[in-house]
């Protein structure tokens, strides 16, 4: 659609940035934590590129203060961070450690001190081992009840000062990278069973969360964040038109469906029961699922891509994985399901070093369906380019990272003037961190962290990119000068 002008950013509008507490905070095993699922995981040989692990990662847990401030001075309207589940409950379950609810209190009231809106992620990925050890994790209904209290005590600690709840992140990856690829702890293949059966106890963990924190603070905003990549159909065929609806179905609303409706897509579940792949639904949750999304107020996205979707014969291409870890562009294998679809790269759109599409107008498609099928808020809660950052007399240019978010800002205006109501926009990220399987290489960040791979390497000194001072305008200009 074309208007002649454009309402522009609501005045209120969160300009943010974010992170993941196992991907900046290090200090694993300090004050208190145990190790979670990841501190394991990255030991295994061959995991991540050069066996990085986040023992140390960017040391924000003792350097939270200057990124805070660094934030402050370019303006940051909201930060969305997670909480390590080990730093409150080292085993899972069983006793609190008061000293990692401190440390968040600190950094909580830190934001809160230069008008910073705290944006809490409650779970971004890092189970506690302990719970993979006593009943093997998200596999078992039990998390349920386990991640429940956990966050049920963020809430009752932090609800006061924090409105903006993002229950799980990106569940539509750690369960595929987790039982399909195996990239992922527990780090199984095509266990397209089990599959389906946690994503079932993370919908429930998810639900209950929304249910309790609405019982404890009506007034907070709750929901939880979407790796949302669009299938576009390859051709005009009618079946490649199918099997981007398959695709959609199934890589997509299979999750926000249940968020926003708190069912699952007919279609899907017809396809699963065919396969015997169908999770098992007790009595009662389908009836928490619908509780819960009559109550949930966003639907968080992570939008980095969108994907090309062409009809895959039965005897066609199988493969779910199809990541590019190296950076070396034009490495990507083609994935597909075999008798549903496959995803060519699409010949129209130009690719980063790790061959992900570069497609703005994504973002708009992303949120027009999301307003149109569910009518719910959006908060993009990640967007963002990853890129080999060179340090050039002690600054970083990166003219590619603006011109890559301001055409994503660009397209996501446009949303709002097609009647999107969009509440905030986070960048990933804020400063550089580690990138799960690409070490420190893949730089996102606003702020330079001078490290590599090596866990002796650098200073860990802080340098704003060109990008930092460009992002700033932004804010200050609400979006109208980019």
């Amino acid at each position: 659609m074309y208007f002649k002008e454009s309402k522009g950013f609501p005045k209120d509008f969160l300009w943010g940035s974010a992170s993941a507490a196992y991907q900046v905070e290090g200090a694993w095993n300090e004050d208190g934590k145990a190790p979670s699922v990841w501190d394991y995981f990255v030991r295994i040989p061959g995991k991540t590129f050069k066996a990085t692990t986040g023992d140390k990662a960017v040391d924000h847990y003792h350097h939270y203060q200057e990124d805070v401030r660094l934030m402050a001075e370019m303006g940051l309207k909201t930060y969305r961070f997670s909480i390590a589940w080990t730093r409150i409950f080292p085993q899972g379950n069983g006793e609190v450690n008061e000293a990692g609810l401190v440390f968040y209190d600190h950094l909580i009231d830190e934001c809160l001190s230069y008008g910073i809106v705290p944006m809490v992620t409650v779970y971004h990925w890092d189970l506690p081992q302990a719970l993979e050890d006593q009943y093997h994790g998200w596999e078992d209904r039990r998390i349920v009840d386990d991640f429940v209290n956990y966050a049920v005590t963020l809430f009752k600690r932090y609800g006061d000062r924090v409105k903006h709840w993002i229950i799980l992140n990106e569940q539509n990856v750690f369960t595929a990278h987790g039982w399909m690829l195996a990239s992922h702890p527990p780090g199984k293949s095509n266990d397209m069973k089990m599959f389906y059966q946690v994503n079932h106890h993370a919908f429930l963990a998810h639900a209950k969360s929304v249910l309790a924190l609405k019982e404890l603070y009506s007034d907070a905003k709750i929901g939880s964040s979407f790796a949302y990549g669009p299938g576009y159909a390859y051709s005009d065929k009618p079946e490649d038109a199918m099997a981007a609806l398959d695709y959609n179905d199934l890589q997509c609303f299979y999750w926000m469906d249940v968020y926003a409706y708190g069912r699952y897509p007919k279609a899907s579940m017809a396809y699963l029961e065919s396969l015997g792949l169908a999770p098992d639904i007790k009595a009662g949750d389908p009836e928490i699922f619908k509780q819960a999304a009559s109550k949930v107020d966003f639907m968080g996205i992570n939008y980095y891509q969108t994907a090309d979707v062409e009809y895959n014969p039965i005897d066609g291409i199988h493969n779910m994985n199809g990541e590019n870890n190296t950076g070396e562009k034009g490495t990507k294998p083609i994935t597909g399901v075999a008798g549903l679809y496959k995803n060519p790269q699409n010949k129209n759109l130009p690719t980063t070093d790790w061959d992900w599409t570069i497609d703005p107008m994504g973002l708009r498609y992303a949120c027009r369906t999301i307003t149109s099928r569910y009518d719910l808020p959006i908060i993009v809660s990640e967007n963002g380019l990853g890129a080999f950052d060179k340090l050039e007399n002690g600054q970083i240019h990166d003219p590619y990272r603006i011109a890559y978010l301001k055409s994503h800002i660009e397209e996501l205006k446009k949303a709002v003037d097609d009647g999107c109501e969009v509440l905030a926009y986070c960048t990933w990220s804020y400063t550089d961190l580690l990138s799960w399987l690409n070490g420190y290489q893949k730089r996102y960040g606003f702020v330079y962290i001078d490290r590599e791979e090596d866990e002796n390497s650098g200073t860990l000194k802080r340098i704003p990119k060109d990008s930092y001072y460009w992002y700033k305008h932004v804010i200050e200009t609400n979006g109208e000068e980019l």
